[in-house]
């Protein structure tokens, strides 16, 4: 059986390692005589390399030629990691990951880190020093009984970005793969983390393995962007899924295919747990890599959109979308000033369909609440025309308490309860009521002067 320690793969493009991964996966489905070329191979060969090794099993398995070699050879050091597996790919910081490239990573400033975090912490930090966090797990419920077998990791070294895999092959070496974890991350020195969904799963299900195994938690306290709650305020409403291979796939353009179900990993460990079958893991190596690339990419594509945002000359040129999207990002942080300003260019790039409703909603409101009753109204008869049942009771409210004019609240009061009739709630009976009071308003306004003229 192969004996995965420490696989480097220097200086090769992100496309020749998706190419050699697909290409083992491959070979390994033609031959079922892997184990027996491997046996042979480190029985005949003492003196290779386990990368020549590989190399060479690659060669007899495969039937192809050999991947591209790397320009670096791997520096020459003991073997690490026993019983379990670590596994670490450098990219280099030109590397494209569909349109974007990882080294741009480092550009983005900690101010607008601590935006997309909430957490002010970020301002004097930048991804360089960020580990990117995904676990593949034995169950999505969490919880004690549920076992980070793979524990992926991305952080800026070296001049690169490295891809880290903690790999459990054993169930029963838990205790001293979490040990080894805990040195390299002290190691490491990581000052934040950046997950997607991690507040709520990757991080407490990790800080839940270290207490049962009584080790100190080593990232307790640092600054974390969970970026799956800035992905929403972004995207949610432009895309049909904020599933982070969707929004590779979309924004960054990444070429990952569906690789593997996220339901499907634990029974595939399980299986390979029972019969030690590498073909089982490989495709979930891939899976937990992959995602963390695409962590990376969607983090740099979200700071240039907000970037972009930011700047007046810039936001104008935007997606209408897009222009909603960061818009929701100010309001999520309390900037309802520039929020509105993003919505308002939205709607005058011919923002459409059910979002030009819930933009003019936010607008109407915050308008409203500014006391600037002429944008309001605007927007409250924009809405009205859409037959929007709740504008013609902002609009009857209006004219009615605000202007005085009688007649037009009347007609929006009246518009209101047509359209409300049949419907469940209390829209109708609200708009009787209404009308009852402008009615007898009116009446009063007309019998006063009369009054007034008696002798």
């Amino acid at each position: 059986m192969i004996e995965w320690r420490l696989i480097k793969c220097i200086a090769m493009t992100l496309d020749d390692k998706l190419r050699l991964l697909k290409k083992e996966r491959d070979a390994r489905s033609r031959s079922r005589n892997v184990e027996d070329a491997w046996k042979k191979i480190d029985r005949e060969a003492e003196d290779l390399t386990v990368k020549e090794k590989l190399e060479r099993l690659i060669s007899l398995t495969g039937g192809g030629k050999y991947p591209p070699k790397p320009a670096v050879s791997p520096s020459p050091g003991p073997l690490r990691r026993d019983p379990f597996r670590f596994i670490e790919n450098p990219y280099a910081l030109g590397t494209q990951y569909g349109d974007i490239s990882i080294g741009l990573g480092l550009e983005i400033p900690g101010k607008a880190l601590a935006f997309l975090s909430h957490d002010e912490e970020f301002e004097l930090l930048t991804l360089e020093s960020a580990l990117f966090l995904d676990l593949e797990t034995t169950g999505l419920a969490g919880g004690t009984g549920t076992v980070p077998f793979l524990v992926g990791m991305g952080y800026f070294r070296d001049g690169k970005f490295k891809v880290a895999q903690y790999f459990l092959a054993e169930m029963a070496d838990e205790d001293a793969m979490i040990r080894d974890l805990a040195g390299f991350i002290r190691e490491m020195d990581f000052k934040s983390i950046v997950t997607y969904n991690g507040k709520a799963f990757d991080l407490p299900l990790l800080e839940t393995r270290f207490a049962l195994h009584r080790e100190r938690f080593p990232l307790a306290g640092l600054p974390h962007l969970d970026f799956l709650f800035a992905a929403r305020q972004l995207w949610k409403h432009k895309y049909e899924s904020c599933r982070l291979f969707h929004l590779a796939r979309e924004i960054v353009r990444a070429e990952r295919d569906e690789d593997i179900p996220g339901a499907e990993i634990p029974m595939r460990y399980f299986q390979y747990i029972r019969t030690a079958d590498e073909s089982l893991i490989e495709p979930i190596l891939y899976h937990n890599q992959e995602d963390i690339l695409s962590l990376l990419g969607v983090v740099i594509a979200g700071a240039m959109l907000l970037g972009r945002g930011q700047r007046a000359d810039a936001a104008e040129e935007l997606d209408p979308m897009d222009l909603v999207g960061v818009g929701r990002l100010y309001e999520s942080a309390g900037d309802t000033d520039r929020s509105a300003e993003l919505f308002e260019y939205a709607l005058k790039r011919n923002l459409s369909g059910e979002l030009s409703v819930r933009v003019h909603r936010k607008l109407s409101a915050y308008f409203k609440k500014n006391r600037d009753w002429e944008k309001a109204v605007v927007l409250w008869k924009d809405l009205s025309r859409q037959d929007q049942l709740d504008a013609f009771r902002e609009l009857a409210m209006y004219y009615e308490h605000k202007e005085k004019k009688f007649e037009e609240a009347l007609r929006a009061a009246e518009e209101g309860l047509s359209m409300s009739l049949g419907l469940p709630g209390p829209q109708a009976p609200d708009f009787r009521k209404r009308l009852e009071r402008i009615r007898a308003k009116m009446e009063r306004a007309v019998a006063g002067p009369a009054r007034k003229g008696k002798p």
